[in-house]
């Protein structure tokens, strides 16, 4: 054989190389690698040598690429896909993860409200509903108010003692307890601690908040008041901002969180769906603008009763008891609680006089008396009880009497709903 037949058999075509490699890819490397050295032993030149091994490495990369892909498809973590799974079967109308479910435009099978969203719109469901026939009357104070009797109260500083809440509450002879937060410097966590030591004592926890806001009145709700006291309210609108944080919807905005209230315990008809007919919201006329929205801020739906301030009607007026133009700032809230079919609330001096049926008082605020000072504990003074007694007569200890719930002598809450088992 001549050199030049030699060369010719020996000298593959680029085609022929790149065939030859690229026949094994789909079967891994090792097939690669021994049909390179079968054509080394042909006979290549250095040159074809080296564009071989060129194309080796690409074929190979090539080939790991390949097999790498296949091996993902073949065995990649599905773990996510596991955990939509679950999701969807634990919620089965939530939005998949990672994916716009366009909620704002489609509405999910079965839902009342079809259509684009639209808040003005919306059909308010029922799972919030007072029970048939109408909510429970379980707070005594209502209770006493529906029956016409007049409400009485011991005035308590919003920073006083559990003590002397408690002693308070069950010895004053009184409905409610009108703690004091609007010129007094305690916390809500103070209130909260007096409140909840006697939850279920003869007088109701009540208090007087600084004015209508959000903060102070859900406080005052999530704490567990029974009489909410809004004082200086000025105009419709504040009355309205005074309703609008008081009650749950749809008559409020009151936020549904995390509620300290919960030591009534399981009130007949549920908490959150009876609450809104037992509160007693009691809004003050203190101030001259007050006088003229007076017809409007008791015709504002959720208002329990006016209260005509004695103290700031003269501050703000300029005149003293007994003077004309005083007598008919009195005059102006006393008709605006008539013609809207409210109560007409204010200081216990004033029992007697014209359509008032509810007070603050008797008496002043009690602080108490220092007892113990390596304690810090206070007691009321020893004649507290027969001062109660002397100023309220034939009003001491005649609270409401609710014919159900945490205020009726020996009722028991029914038993919690099981829990659902964990999944």
């Amino acid at each position: 054989m001549t050199h030049k037949d030699e060369r010719t058999r020996s000298t593959l075509t680029e085609g022929q190389k790149i065939n030859a490699l690229s026949s094994c890819l789909p079967k891994g490397t090792g097939c690669c690698q021994s049909r390179v050295k079968s054509i080394g032993s042909d006979g290549l030149t250095q040159r074809e040598g080296f564009v071989t091994s060129k194309l080796f490495l690409a074929a190979f990369s090539a080939a790991l690429l390949m097999t790498s892909g296949a091996a993902f498809a073949q065995g990649r973590d599905t773990s996510s896909d596991d955990s939509n799974a679950t999701a969807q079967s634990k919620w089965p109308l939530a939005a998949k993860a990672g994916v716009d479910s366009h909620a704002d435009k489609i509405a999910p099978p079965g839902a009342v409200n079809q259509g684009a969203f639209n808040m003005n719109t919306w059909k308010r469901g029922h799972t919030f509903d007072p029970p048939a026939g109408g909510s429970p009357i379980w707070n005594p104070v209502k209770v006493k108010m529906m029956a016409g009797g007049k409400i009485t109260s011991v005035t308590v500083p919003s920073g006083s003692t559990p003590q002397i809440y408690c002693e308070a509450a069950n010895e004053g002879g009184v409905d409610y307890i009108w703690t004091e937060a609007q010129h007094n410097e305690g916390t809500w966590n103070e209130i909260y601690n007096m409140w909840s030591a006697c939850p279920h004592a003869k007088a109701v926890p009540g208090v007087r908040i600084p004015n209508a806001n959000e903060y102070d009145e859900q406080h005052a709700m999530d704490g567990g008041a029974l009489v909410l006291v809004v004082p200086t309210v000025r105009n419709v609108e504040e009355a309205r901002t005074a309703v609008k944080w008081a009650y749950f919807p749809p008559m409020g905005g009151r936020s549904a969180g995390g509620s300290r209230a919960e030591f009534w315990g399981q009130v007949p008809g549920g908490y959150h769906n009876t609450i809104n007919d037992n509160l007693v919201l009691v809004l003050m006329i203190e101030t001259l603008d007050g006088l003229r929205d007076a017809d409007k801020i008791a015709a504002t739906k959720g208002v329990s009763a006016v209260f005509a301030a004695s103290g700031d009607q003269g501050n703000f007026g300029g005149y003293k008891q007994g003077d004309p133009d005083y007598e008919r700032q009195i005059n102006i809230i006393h008709d605006a609680a008539l013609r809207a079919h409210v109560k007409l609330w204010g200081p216990f001096a004033w029992n007697g006089r014209g359509d008032f049926t509810g007070f603050q008082g008797p008496g002043g605020s009690e602080n108490g008396a220092l007892v113990n000072a390596a304690e810090h504990k206070a007691m009321l003074p020893a004649t507290f009880v027969a001062d109660q007694k002397k100023a309220l007569g034939a009003l001491y200890d005649t609270q409401g009497k609710p014919t159900t719930g945490p205020y009726f002598p020996g009722w028991k809450p029914a038993p919690p709903a099981p829990r659902r088992p964990a999944s």
